[in-house]
C-alpha cells in the first residue's frame, strides 16, 4: 500500500472537489493532475488501481468530512430541527458560494458511477454513515423511529441539493428544514 503523502492527501481533496462538481464519468485523470498541480507519475503511484480507486477513496474522505460537521451540527444545536436548519444552511452555502457547481460530493459521484461496483459500494458506504450519525442523535432525542426518520432526512436533504443545483435555487434545501422540522419535535 502506498504511503500517505501530501501529494496523495493533495491528490483525494483535488479529487473530492472535481467529482463533486463534474461527477465520475465528466472527472478524468488528467483533470486531476492539472487541477492539482501534481507531477504525473504521481497519481499512479499512489493509486496504483487507476480511477476506481482514487473516486472510492475520495468518497471516503468526503463521506467522512460530512459526517464530522453533520455530527458537530447536531452536537452544538439545541435540539434536532435546528441542527437540519444548521446542515441545509450549510450545503445551501456551499452551493451558492461555488455558483450552483459543488453539489453533493457523494449523490454526484453516485448518480453515474453505477458500472463500478467499487465505487459504487463507496457511495452506498458513505450514505450509510451519514444515516448511522443522524439516526444515532435522533435517538437520542428520544424520537420515534430514528432509523426511518433518518432514511427521510437523507433522501430529502439529497433530493433538494440535486433540484437546488439544476434549478439554481437553495429554496429546496431551506423548504426540506421548514417542512421536515416538525417531524423533528418530538411525540
Amino acid at each position: 500500500m502506498a504511503r500517505r503523502t501530501d501529494t496523495r492527501d493533495r491528490t483525494l481533496r483535488t479529487a473530492v472537489d472535481l467529482f463533486r462538481a463534474r461527477g465520475y464519468h465528466g472527472t478524468g485523470m488528467n483533470q486531476v493532475i492539472s487541477e492539482g498541480r501534481l507531477p504525473k507519475g504521481s497519481l499512479y503511484f499512489h493509486f496504483p488501481e487507476g480511477k476506481e480507486q482514487l473516486a472510492a477513496e475520495a468518497v471516503e474522505l468526503a463521506a467522512a468530512e460530512v459526517c464530522g460537521w453533520v455530527d458537530v451540527a447536531f452536537s452544538q444545536t439545541p435540539d434536532p430541527a435546528a441542527a437540519l436548519a444548521v446542515i441545509t444552511e450549510t450545503l445551501a452555502a456551499e452551493l451558492t458560494d461555488s455558483d450552483f457547481q459543488r453539489g453533493c460530493p457523494i449523490g454526484t459521484v453516485a448518480h453515474d458511477a453505477g458500472g463500478s461496483d467499487r465505487v459504487r459500494q463507496a457511495c452506498a458506504d458513505a450514505f450509510t454513515s451519514w444515516h448511522g450519525v443522524i439516526s444515532t442523535h435522533l435517538r437520542g432525542y428520544g424520537l420515534a423511529e430514528p432509523d426511518a426518520l433518518a432514511t427521510a432526512i437523507l433522501a430529502a436533504i439529497e433530493g433538494a441539493q440535486l433540484v437546488a443545483r439544476s434549478q439554481r435555487d437553495v429554496a429546496p434545501l431551506r423548504a426540506v428544514a421548514t417542512m421536515l422540522s416538525p417531524l423533528l419535535k418530538g411525540n
